[in-house]
């Protein structure tokens, strides 16, 4: 009996306690109940922990998202993907052009330097905006210098010898007499700026030009070797561009520091010290000479002409007086370490990395390994402390668990799944956000493969496949068509370039003209051989394997055999992709804001382990490619791009297929707050910038206590 009772009794209890514990726990909607710190405080929930909290070192998405709210860069991009200034009050480009001049008179040049001048200013008279260009001109005295350079050795024939797998190197000690050279200052930074010049000393002036008797070999032995550098050693023709930062003042660190151009210095030299092995010193490489012009005043000048280089100076600032080599040495000893551990101790063994201190609108406070990491508001911000007192980083590996924390109201946002998205966003309880973002998704053919050289050939591929249909069934209709090489919400992206159709009729009948017939099979044959290839891709990602299976489907329907495989990622890259030993690959591109696609599409850049991995060739292409990365004008930057736009994608080395769309949902409790001239506030709805960005206004974000009524409009 008692036995019977408790049956019944616990059910009841246990109906009860869910029934109180729904009442007594606070709703999505009243999270905050009772809490009211909860109001000024956003969690944001990720699915990897931070792993080193310093600008300059990190190379992984989380630590970037906490080292983006505690320092600040020079400038950054703005709501139209414009740059802006930040740290920098301001900015100005220059030019610095070098002409160095010939040893001796030739028939109609000026014998001495000195009458260099005049003799451009006379001969130049027809060429007024040439000329107006021309801030000032100067002739820079002849000079003496000793310099080295590393250069692989040669064997007998003539080629590079190689140890475990790489050119074997030497250096190289040579003298340079340098002539004098004639200075042109720019108003404007031109890589056109030779040429009419060019016209009147003649188009093979550099061709011409006698380095052997300015270059010598410190060893005799070595001046042969050495000739195949003199163009690099003695520049006849160079560019400088300039570019100067006037500076913000007042800016302090977290600790209370003065923020000045001795930190920009210091971090600019911090990433290009080699012991400090930072991932970023590809983009100062081209910096020639850094200079402090002024305690908010700084000046680099580059080597040559490289117009996304002033997007390097979004870097976060370094505080110098942390990080010095006498405060690091002092650190290493405070540690009692050895002396030779002391003696190779560098910034990627400071305590820095796990308790940064910046000059951004949150200092550090807290870091948990694999739990959080939390920041609270810098209250002496330069441009007013954030809305939130708090800002916490979770990390939650499941995203299932993230769902649950989001619903629950411990968590403020949520990253949507594709398959999620048609119910979530007509939940009344969320704001939500579908945005394209920066990456695109491709087929790619490699090149060298006879059967993938005519461009009809992989046009007709491309008309095979729906990718219409991949979009609605595989990304649930959270994806747009691209057609080229460039990030579709950027200006670069020629909008008018329409996506190859959906045409496999057509697709036949471009093949059969190239003499491809189906044979009783039901195969493409030409010549005795089938169409057929292997289409590959890396393991771990739904999606590309859902393309394998729906392309391979999609071609075998006009007779095109094609065979799939699957890869774990580090085997795909290192057997198939950088050895180029692949047909073709299923594989994706994340893009940024700058046009520069040097490393991806140049000829130059299709060799073993580089990014032009499919092997595209196009001489103009090539030309557009280097103009690009050389013009400092953005209109003519976007003429020349989608220029490029329209040749790559009328050649088709890849097959573009779409731009996946992030969703994102959060609180709908969660406002923009704008301060009105006379004081009062208007809360705004959050809404994405034109790169998709909806944390654009993040510093002015807030969360009230109660779902806000906005007017129509």
């Amino acid at each position: 009996m008692t036995t019977k009772r408790l049956l019944i009794v616990l059910p009841v209890l246990l109906i009860g306690v869910l029934i109180q514990s729904f009442f007594w726990v606070p709703t999505y909607d009243k999270q905050a109940t009772g809490n009211p710190e909860r109001l000024i405080k956003f969690i944001e929930s990720v699915s990897g922990d931070a792993r080193i909290l310093n600008p300059i070192l990190h190379a992984d998405t989380a630590s970037g998202d906490i080292v983006g709210k505690v320092f600040e860069g020079l400038l950054d991009l703005d709501d139209q993907l414009n740059l802006r200034p930040r740290l920098a009050e301001s900015w100005i480009q220059y030019e610095e052009a070098y002409l160095t001049l010939p040893p001796n008179s030739q028939s109609n040049l000026p014998s001495r330097p000195e009458e260099w001048i005049s003799y451009i200013q006379n001969k130049m008279k027809a060429s007024p905006q040439w000329r107006n260009n021309i801030r000032s001109m100067e002739i820079i005295p002849a000079s003496d210098m000793k310099g080295s350079m590393e250069v692989p050795v040669l064997d007998v024939r003539g080629k590079i010898v190689k140890e475990n797998d790489r050119p074997k190197m030497q250096t190289l000690e040579y003298t340079l007499r340098q002539p004098p050279r004639l200075k042109f200052t720019l108003e404007k930074v031109n890589q056109y700026f030779f040429d009419p010049l060019l016209k009147v000393i003649g188009k093979d002036y550099v061709g011409r030009f006698p380095y052997s008797r300015f270059i010598s070999a410190k060893i005799p032995g070595q001046q042969k070797l050495l000739e195949r550098y003199y163009s690099e050693i003695l520049k006849v023709m160079e560019h400088n561009p300039v570019l100067i930062f006037q500076l913000k003042k007042g800016v302090r660190f977290h600790d209370g520091h003065a923020f000045d151009s001795g930190d920009v210095l210091f971090t600019y030299q911090a990433i290009m010290n080699p012991r400090n092995a930072s991932p970023r010193t590809s983009d100062y490489e081209p910096v020639k000479s850094a200079e402090v012009l002024g305690k908010y005043e700084i000046k680099f000048v580059y080597k040559r002409l490289f117009s996304p280089a002033i997007n390097a100076w979004g870097m976060g600032v370094l505080p110098e007086h942390l990080l010095n080599a006498e405060t690091l040495q002092r650190e290493a000893q405070n540690k009692k370490l050895s002396d030779s551990e002391i003696k190779n101790f560098t910034l990627r063994d400071s305590d820095f990395n796990r308790n940064p201190i910046g000059t951004g609108p949150f200092v550090f406070k807290e870091w948990k390994g694999d739990q959080f990491v939390r920041l609270i508001r810098n209250e002496d911000y330069w441009e007013g402390p954030p809305e939130y007192s708090e800002y916490v980083m979770r990390i939650i590996t499941e995203p299932l668990t993230q769902e649950m924390e989001f619903y629950a109201g411990a968590a403020d946002n949520y990253g949507v799944l594709p398959h999620q998205v048609a119910r979530l966003k007509t939940d009344p309880k969320y704001q939500n956000f579908s945005t394209v973002g920066m990456a695109y998704e491709y087929i790619g053919y490699n090149l060298r493969k006879p059967l993938f050289q005519s461009p009809e050939v992989r046009k007709a591929l491309g008309m095979a496949i729906d990718v219409d249909k991949i979009i609605k069934y595989v990304l649930y209709d959270e994806g747009e068509r691209v057609t080229g090489p460039f990030a579709k919400i950027t200006d670069w992206y020629d909008q008018d370039v329409q996506p190859i159709p959906y045409d496999p009729e057509e697709a036949l009948r471009i093949l059969n003209q190239l003499g491809w017939q189906k044979n009783r099979d039901g195969w493409l044959e030409k010549d005795g051989k089938l169409f057929e290839f292997n289409l590959i891709t890396n393991s771990g990602n739904s999606i590309r394997n859902n393309i394998l299976s729906i392309v391979q489907n999609a071609w075998r329907k006009i007779g095109v055999k094609c065979n799939t495989q699957v890869f774990e990622w580090a085997v795909f890259l290192k057997d198939f992709v950088n050895s180029l030993k692949f047909d073709a690959l299923v594989l994706g591109w994340s893009m940024g804001t700058d046009p520069d696609l040097y490393q991806l599409w140049h000829s130059s850049q299709a060799g073993p382990n580089q990014l032009n991995f499919v092997g595209y060739e196009n001489p103009e292409a090539d030309r557009l490619i280097v103009a690009i990365r050389q013009e400092y004008d953005k209109a003519k930057q976007i003429q020349m791009t989608r220029q490029l736009h329209r040749l790559i994608a009328r050649d088709q080395p890849y097959t573009f297929l779409f731009v996946r769309k992030a969703t994102r949902l959060l609180d709908k409790k969660i406002v923009i707050v704008e301060r009105q001239p006379d004081g009062k506030e208007k809360y705004v709805k959050i809404y994405p910038v034109k790169g998709g960005d909806i944390k654009y206004y993040f510093n002015k974000w807030r969360k009230l206590d109660s779902t806000p009524q906005f007017s129509p409009g």
